[in-house]
């Protein structure tokens, strides 16, 4: 109640002030007037003279009123009311200039948001000097290395102040306590976290004799399974916990967004434990155990110099290690950690970043069109408050003020979408764009966009204010006014071009899309389950020990899952592989040159690139459906057998066999030369992914032998008619009875496939909103600078109307100024969509970067619209009253 009271006391006193103000000014006029009456004037005159001398009543006013303090904002409150007066006259004008602003801002706050981690910020100190070092190789593209040399290089290195490795992935573990939980594992040298600038935040890192051969049992678990599983319990330092069946003692937390530089999955790091260099050596066939390893360069050694260094380490590795048949398929390899982690990833980040900011120009662009439309209206209206005494640095003012709120509320709800969109990008990203799951908007974000809304109110603001108003616009009713005509027409060809690329690229992606997703997989999905079984650390329930990973007991586990879910309704055929179509790793792969025809000379060494690799059991065709177009598959007797069988595709029995028939044929694999008799030959399916390349394949049966169970560990494969849920719980509590620490990973395999479509689809929607967006702010500027032309032509309309033109004379007016727009504006667009869509090659699959069809049929959208755009207009000015045109 005081502040309201002092409040009203104040605006009391300024009226009582102004109005003391204004008797002074009266005061002063009578005075001269007096004084020129009686210098012998008459009275009309002596005032009129008095009024030119004293220089306007209204000007004195505010040129005293100045002097007061607070002026300055008491002016700022009228501009601020005079202008949401205005905008309430004009709200189809208000609403579009906000609407077009939150739009700009907000896709670009929510994907700079997102390209921002991608491109520019690294969770690593100096990540700049962090590199990935190793080989590289046609199976494995992602650098490697081996511990038969890795200790040499350690030590015989220059450009590098520190080097350390971890495991080359993830592998399962299990948590076993009341009720088991699978967790991803990655085990890592004492010296990785330092080299990347991380500590614990709670606990500590390895110790050096921690991370040795048959050193104590000790993990660092990561932030997200210390909130999901042990609520932030302070306690979990110095705690055992029981990891794959061994008592494990938890020694630090890693931080809230830690990633491996791998960017593989983990909960739980544990200690690499390299053996010593001379027992590496007697490892994995002389070669050691492979490993990821990572570097940070020396200050000022960048990773050409680095490259060059380490190239003689290299050869005397290629000379001493590599065998000689396939020394040129190994090459060195030493990129920067974000190259690594991003990848192509960039490509699709610099593409959204290019769009967004396209999206940007556009509405930037039309803004402006619409604020100098505005202020060319109100010509008239500046004219009249000029004459009426408004200072130029008033006018200004007041344009400026206009032009600040609509910055400000487009900025404040632009933040509120900008964090919708964040979301929406979160939900539907795929996993292999990385870091988008840990995207958020933060304070430099939301800075930079207030930023930019004042500079683009500021910029906005002072096109109409600094035009001078002419005295012609006071003698008539509407202005005619030409200026910046040609400016306005330049933006409206510019959006229209940029609307033509980005609707361009949108297509290209739409129509690759539409291709992935129906192309033939050669493979039935619907209605197809897998289920994923962990036994590593679990014992076999009466059996006791721990289930080793090429043991008896493995087998014997997975063969009673088999069994029991053959047992469950609606369950046709159960199989087993290591993989399924269309994906498939280089652990599922070997060289064509590895297969040995008997009889028949082997094939060159690296000849013939790569075969896929998949141990199957019988029903692993009939549950996917893949027809077996000559001979036949394996049958349920062989598992027992002691021989080999294989069952070839059609791409590989056609390059293996060209003139004959393969059936029961025996084929040479691997160095042992162990034996396999063909017996079937299996129709191709896709199994280079959705987008890559397909290999040749060979499925070789996985009988009834614990060497057979190993690695790669297999995963079930059944198919039913019944609901996949339904199916998924049975499955689930029937291994459960067999052994209830056991984890179940169950999905079905038309989720498996969706994933592989995940990015293309992320990509594909995002840039489809930008264009789409771009092309409604485009279509929106064309028809305001239309319908803006068509109104400054009234006149010019009126009198061809009384010259006897009919209204579809005035129609061909209005649309030939607009379709002149479109055309130039179009053959702009098509000439730059030429060129930039090369950009998106390699995005594409089964279309190319300059499809002829879809620029066509891009091009046929945006004339439609546009012409849409340009028909509200001309039909308006259809309409026009001659007499009434004519007294403007």
């Amino acid at each position: 109640m005081n502040r309201l009271r002092t409040l009203f006391t104040r605006f009391l006193a300024r009226r009582a002030s102004l109005k003391e103000l204004d008797e002074e000014l009266r005061f002063h006029l009578e005075q001269s007037t007096q004084a020129n009456i009686a210098a012998g004037m008459a009275p009309k005159q002596a005032r009129r003279q008095a009024m030119i001398g004293f220089g306007g009543v209204e000007q004195a006013r505010e040129a005293t009123y100045r002097q007061r303090p607070g002026w300055l904002l008491e002016t700022a409150l009228q501009d601020a009311r005079y202008a949401l007066r205005g905008f309430r006259r004009n709200p189809a004008f208000t609403i579009t200039v906000i609407a077009t602003l939150v739009l700009a801002i907000g896709a670009t706050t929510a994907v700079f948001s997102v390209v921002d981690r991608i491109l520019f910020r690294s969770p690593y100190a100096h990540d700049d000097r962090i590199v990935s070092v190793g080989l590289s190789q046609s199976l494995e593209k992602q650098e490697f290395m081996l511990g038969g040399f890795f200790y040499e290089w350690r030590d015989n290195q220059k450009p590098f102040e520190a080097m350390a490795a971890e495991s080359t992935g993830p592998h399962a573990c299990v948590l076993a306590e009341a009720k088991p939980v699978q967790l991803n594992r990655i085990d890592a040298q004492a010296g990785l976290l330092p080299l990347l600038g991380i500590s614990p935040v709670v606990g500590r890192n390895f110790l050096p004799e921690e991370d040795r051969p048959n050193g104590p049992s000790v993990a660092m678990i990561t932030y997200g399974l210390w909130k999901n599983h042990y609520g932030l319990d302070a306690g979990i330092l110095n705690r055992l916990v029981n990891i794959d069946g061994n008592p494990t003692r938890v020694i630090g937390v890693l931080p809230r967004d830690f990633e491996m530089p791998t960017l593989q999955a983990a909960d739980v790091i544990m200690p690499l434990a390299l053996l010593e260099a001379e027992k590496q050596r007697s490892q994995n066939s002389g070669i050691g155990q492979p490993m990821r390893v990572f570097a940070r360069l020396k200050p000022g050694v960048s990773i050409a110099q680095a490259r060059a260094q380490m190239e003689p380490l290299f050869l005397h590795t290629q000379q001493t290690f590599i065998p000689a048949e396939i020394r040129k398929d190994f090459h060195l390899s030493i990129r920067s950690l974000r190259d690594r982690q991003t990848g192509d990833v960039q490509l699709v980040a610099w593409v959204l970043l290019g769009s967004v900011l396209a999206v940007l120009l556009i509405a930037c662009a039309n803004v402006a069109s619409l604020m100098m439309a505005r202020g060319a209206a109100r010509e008239r209206e500046l004219a009249v408050r000029s004459a009426l005494g408004a200072s130029r640095g008033r006018l200004i003012r007041q344009t400026l003020t206009e032009a600040f709120l609509l910055s400000m509320a487009g900025a404040a709800l632009g933040l509120a979408l900008a964090q919708g969109l964040l979301l929406i990008f979160v939900a539907m990203a795929s996993t292999s764009i990385p870091f988008l799951d840990r995207a958020h908007l933060d304070l430099r974000i939301a800075g930079f966009t207030m930023l930019l809304a004042l500079l683009s109110g500021a910029f906005f603001g002072l096109i109409p204010a600094l035009q001078k108003p002419r005295a012609m616009a006071l003698t008539a009713r509407t202005t005619h006014s030409s200026r910046h005509a040609f400016l306005r027409r330049g933006m409206v060809v510019g959006q229209i071009a940029v609307s033509m690329i980005l609707l361009s690229g949108a297509a290209l992606l739409l129509r690759s899309f539409r291709k992935m997703e129906t192309q033939n997989l050669g493979i039935q999905t619907r209605g197809v389950m897998t289920a994923r079984i962990s036994l590593q650390g679990v014992s076999t329930g009466p059996v006791a020990g721990v289930v080793s990973r090429n043991g008896q007991k493995q087998m014997e586990l997975f063969l009673q899952a088999e069994a029991a879910v053959r047992r469950l309704p609606g369950i046709d055929a159960v199989g087993w592989s290591d993989s399924f179509p269309p994906g498939g790793g280089w652990q599922n792969a070997t060289f064509y040159s590895d297969f040995a025809i008997e009889g028949k000379p082997r094939p060159a060494q690296r000849e013939g690139g790569m075969v896929r690799f998949r141990g199957v059991t019988p029903d692993y065709f009939r549950a996917l459906d893949i027809p077996i177009v000559r001979g036949r598959g394996f049958s349920e007797e062989e598992r027992s057998s002691g021989e080999q069988f294989l069952v070839l595709s059609r791409l590989l029995a056609s390059r293996l066999f060209p003139q004959e028939d393969p059936i029961g044929k025996r084929i040479g694999m691997g160095s042992d030369g162990t034996s396999f008799t063909v017996v079937g030959i299996a129709e191709n399916v896709r199994n280079g992914g959705l987008s890559e390349q397909d290999m040749p394949e060979a499925y070789w049966l996985r009988r009834n032998v614990a060497a057979d169970w190993g690695v790669p560990v297999p995963v079930m494969v059944f198919d039913t008619v019944l609901s996949p849920s339904a199916v998924a719980q049975w499955v689930r509590s029937q291994i459960e009875h067999l052994n209830p620490m056991v984890p179940v990973e169950i999905e079905t395999l038309n989720e498996r496939v969706s994933k592989l479509a995940d990015r293309p689809r992320f990509e594909t929607a995002l840039l489809s909103f930008f264009a789409l967006t771009g092309l409604a702010m485009a279509v929106i500027g064309l028809y305001g600078v239309t319908s803006f032309l068509a109104t400054q032509r009234t006149q010019e309309i009126g009198v061809r109307m009384a010259l006897g033109a009919n209204r579809a004379d005035i129609l061909r007016l209005i649309v030939h100024e607009g379709a002149r727009l479109l055309l130039l504006g179009a053959a702009l667009g098509l000439a730059a969509s030429l060129a930039l869509t090369q950009l998106l090659k390699s995005l594409l699959f089964g279309i190319g970067p300059r499809d002829p069809v879809t620029l066509v049929a891009v091009a046929l959208l945006l004339g439609l619209v546009a012409l849409a755009a340009t028909l509200i207009p001309a039909r308006a000015a259809m309409r026009v009253d001659p007499v009434e045109a004519l007294r403007c």
